[in-house]
């Protein structure tokens, strides 16, 4: 447990030396906003990058039910949207 607070503690310490060279306040809380995602990703087992671009693809979906949408359980509402979409194509 003490090893998991270390990590955070040691992600928080780092993003305040890069939140250094935030221009605006918007440009710091933007970069609050993707470190807090980041780290959420992270501590759920998922790669940040794959999420983000999931959650593009799938805007439609998730401004329906963003709740629906974390990163601890978005993977199955891809499969969920996956067997909609397949449930569509073959009636079709």
């Amino acid at each position: 447990m003490n090893n998991i607070c270390e990590r955070a503690l040691k992600k928080a310490i780092l993003h305040r030396k890069n939140s250094y060279f935030y221009k605006t306040q918007n440009g710091a809380r933007v970069g609050d906003l993707f470190m807090s995602m980041i780290h959420t990703c992270e501590l759920n087992g998922v790669n940040p990058f794959d999420y983000l671009t999931e959650l593009q693809k799938h805007a439609k979906e998730l401004s329906l039910h963003p709740g629906r949408w974390m990163p601890w359980n978005y993977r199955q509402m891809l499969q969920e949207t996956d067997v909609t979409n397949s449930q569509t194509c073959q009636t079709s």
